[in-house]
């Protein structure tokens, strides 16, 4: 007995039975996303709402700014950029980051001659913050790493450096790789390394620790003294105490070089 094929009629009535649930899957489709838009809308109502109540708090304080971020961020929405969009202008800090960022650069400039152009966060933080008084807006280091990240994007040397937990900022356009970070990373408890260090450390050849030590004292972003005992030692100076603590004009700097 012969097994009777699929009629014209069959096929026609199966895809006549997709396309509509199709058609029914794209209707549920559309009704979601048309949903989910006005959702977006009024949670973005109601966070230009809340901005407005809560401006000078957004403004001033740090750990509220961090928290509305994160609930614009909800939304795709970055209120603190600068520029004069809609958020910024309601909330003016378009000209925060911006302001913010030319005092970095002030600052970084000034202590350029004594630690070629590399800057522990902290030291920046504290610095920013002496230099905005006692009444200006409170600024964090995440406000600080926001900035910067602004003057990177805008190619003129900025960048940052991760060291011991916290971060080196580096204010000069310097090629550093990553043998440069990791001898950076190592001088970080003493404030200088030593070729010796480097070999035992990071079981480099002496040839490869030399290069990089080499590259630093060119860039000025590390000073040799020579007269060390025992062996000579490579100076950091964004990261000994010492220097920290104190100004040191270019001549001084220039004496603890060879």
């Amino acid at each position: 007995m012969h097994r009777r094929g699929v009629g014209a009629g069959a096929i026609a009535k199966k895809k006549l039975a997709e396309a509509k649930y199709k058609e029914r899957g794209n209707v549920l489709a559309e009704d979601q996303i048309v949903q989910m838009s006005k959702q977006l809308e009024t949670f973005k109502s109601n966070l230009e709402e809340f901005a407005s109540k809560h401006k000078q708090e957004i403004r001033k304080n740090p750990q509220f700014r961090v928290q509305f971020q994160e609930m614009c961020a909800t939304i795709g929405v970055d209120p603190l950029a600068s520029g004069k969009g809609f958020w910024s202008e309601m909330l003016g800090v378009g000209d925060f980051y911006y302001e913010l960022g030319v005092q970095i650069i002030e600052v970084c400039l000034a202590l350029k001659h004594r630690n070629g152009g590399l800057i522990t966060l902290d030291e920046l933080h504290q610095r920013v913050l002496k230099g905005r008084g006692k009444y200006a807006q409170d600024v964090s280091q995440d406000d600080l790493v926001r900035a910067i990240k602004k003057l990177k994007v805008m190619g003129n040397g900025f960048g940052m450096i991760p060291v011991g937990g916290s971060y080196l900022v580096q204010s000069v356009p310097a090629e550093l790789n990553m043998d440069h970070t990791v001898v950076l990373q190592l001088a970080e408890k003493k404030g200088y390394v030593t070729v010796s260090e480097i070999r035992d450390s990071l079981k480099w050849e002496k040839e490869r620790a030399c290069h990089v030590l080499d590259h630093l004292l060119k860039e000025g972003l590390a000073w040799l003294d020579s007269q060390a005992a025992g062996e000579a030692q490579y100076w950091l100076p964004a990261l000994f105490s010492e220097l920290i603590s104190r100004d040191v004009t270019p001549e001084e700097a220039n004496q603890m070089t060879p």
